[in-house]
């Protein structure tokens, strides 16, 4: 979830795609401003956290940057639970990647938290000549499940910033107002009426 402090955020974002999606690379080009023509598939899931400034608040990202092998996913509910955000991530030049991903924001719905901003995100747009996912087609399909869509390149960091900031633009409204204590206290009926209710 997201906790509000004074115009403060805290939000937990989770990563989600097949694996040679790009996930780790997006994550690596946002916090590190790196990338690595060889990144090493993620065991599990890898942990990070980035701070941004929007409009007049803050927002603290803690990233989970998760496996995309299938012998991982039974843990992905360990790492989405409670997530205030999602990236789902695909490669523009993989079909199966985009199916994957269809997949992966199908389970959001039915298991993730109602009020998660989920982008879907089209990495690896530098590679133009090999796409097999036109933007169109994922436009379409984030539009009629109520994500937002962004096509990005690790790379050559086109958009992997915007991805993120549109996120945190989009938190503060999708968060329910949460009590500062973290606890709701339900008012108690008043004596006379729990005497009336109960035996005498």
């Amino acid at each position: 979830m997201a906790t509000i402090g004074h115009n403060n955020l805290n939000a937990k974002l989770v990563l989600l795609g097949d694996m040679g999606a790009g996930k780790s690379s997006l994550v690596l080009r946002f916090v590190k401003g790196q990338f690595l023509e060889f990144q090493e598939s993620t065991i599990g899931a890898a942990f990070f956290s980035q701070t941004l400034a929007v409009n007049d608040a803050t927002v603290k990202f803690e990233i989970w940057d998760t496996a995309g092998q299938e012998r991982y996913h039974s843990l992905a509910p360990m790492y989405y639970r409670g997530a205030a955000a999602a990236i789902i991530v695909y490669d523009i030049t993989s079909l199966d990647s985009f199916t994957r991903a269809k997949k992966w924001v199908q389970e959001l719905q039915k298991q993730g938290n109602p009020n998660m901003v989920m982008a879907l995100t089209g990495n690896k747009s530098d590679l133009e000549d090999k796409r097999k996912v036109t933007a169109e087609e994922a436009r379409v399909y984030a539009e009629e499940n109520g994500l937002f869509f962004m096509e990005t390149s690790a790379k050559s960091a086109a958009n992997v910033n915007d991805v993120f900031y549109e996120i945190a633009k989009r938190l503060p409204r999708a968060q329910p107002a949460q009590n500062p204590a973290g606890m709701v206290l339900v008012d108690r009926p008043t004596e006379g009426s729990r005497a009336a209710s109960c035996c005498s």
